[in-house]
């Protein structure tokens, strides 16, 4: 068998060449990104391919990383099929967890400490999501656990489920968390309702509701630190 050294790839193959050569961190986001779309169509390299996807998504990974394989197909992208944009969601969404789970198992004091840690999972998300955070009596993260999500204005929140999530994973505190993919940090009265039946129903089971956070790409909004509980 005749064998070629990487000098001899094809174009699709260039950025797997780089990045033997020089490491990941020397790719751009498009050449990442022609890794896993493999090869091109129709005149245009995978590297084109990646190119016109982000273009499609403002060259923001975040806006990349919160679309669905539906979402992405829609998009139209010449030479961007099924597999391909599945082979996407996949590595985004493991990028996202890895981010997030850097900051699981920390112990919690003040909504900073949780904040990042709940941006880094939630505010990518392009459809409102409701997730809760259990704590353990030592105020450390043990689980996140979604719990609704909805659509692009709002999602709902049942009391009974979060609380029996909470009594399944032994949690003495709960964090109570959604993205707002609008960018508005501030709460609705359905939100501060809504905190309120939990916070009051959770006391019952004697746990505590420590905080809601709210997250959008402009920040979050905590309501311990707003004095709303």
């Amino acid at each position: 068998m005749r064998k070629f050294s990487i000098k001899n790839w094809a174009s699709d193959d260039q950025p797997r060449k780089k990045l033997l050569q020089s490491g990941a961190t020397a790719l751009s986001n498009a050449e990442l990104l022609a890794i896993l779309i493999n090869n091109g169509s129709g005149g245009d390299t995978a590297v084109d391919v990646a190119r016109n996807l982000l273009l499609s998504a403002e060259n923001d990974l975040q806006k990349l990383a919160g679309l669905s394989v539906k979402e992405m197909m829609n998009r139209k992208i010449k030479g961007l099929g099924e597999a391909k944009a599945i082979s996407i969601t996949a590595a985004l969404e493991l990028g996202v967890r890895r981010n997030a789970s850097g900051r699981l198992k920390t112990r919690v004091t003040r909504s900073e400490d949780i904040a990042d840690f709940l941006r880094a999972t939630l505010e990518h998300r392009q459809k409102e999501v409701f997730a809760v955070v259990f704590l353990n009596r030592n105020n450390t993260i043990t689980h996140l656990e979604i719990i609704s999500e909805g659509g692009l204005t709002g999602t709902v929140a049942d009391p009974r489920v979060i609380l029996k999530k909470a009594l399944e994973h032994n949690a003495t505190g709960i964090i109570l968390c959604h993205n707002h993919p609008s960018g508005n940090r501030r709460p609705s009265k359905a939100d501060e309702a809504i905190t309120q039946k939990i916070k009051q129903a959770a006391s019952l089971l004697d746990m505590m509701v420590m905080d809601h956070i709210i997250v959008s790409n402009e920040g979050y909004f905590s309501f311990a630190d707003e004095g709303m509980l």
